[in-house]
């Protein structure tokens, strides 16, 4: 299996979910990749091309990919995929 890079966070500068899910993954000690699609419109090529939408924030990691979403939402969408959870190192213990 390959290795995944590390995950990517397509964020827009001032967004109150941005860093809310900024300040999660950290919480978490998940190593990001912080894009701001604000500032850079290569990067915002990139997260429309993946995600299919312009909101922010959205998270890319290998092939799962969960766009304008709030923490709660990224760990429902994240219990479907247990190895992306394991791979990223998020606790569940949430459940």
């Amino acid at each position: 299996m390959s290795r995944i890079s590390k995950p990517i966070l397509y964020v827009k500068s001032g967004c109150p979910w941005c860093r809310e899910a900024l300040s999660f993954f950290n919480s978490q000690g998940v190593d990001i990749d912080l894009r701001d699609v604000s500032l850079n419109a290569k990067d915002m090529d990139a997260m429309v091309s993946i995600s299919g939408q312009s909101k922010v924030p959205t998270f890319e990691y290998g092939d799962f990919v969960v766009a304008d979403f709030s923490v709660d939402e990224f760990l429902a969408e994240l219990n479907e995929f247990p190895e992306a959870r394991h791979n990223l190192g998020i606790s569940d213990s949430e459940n």
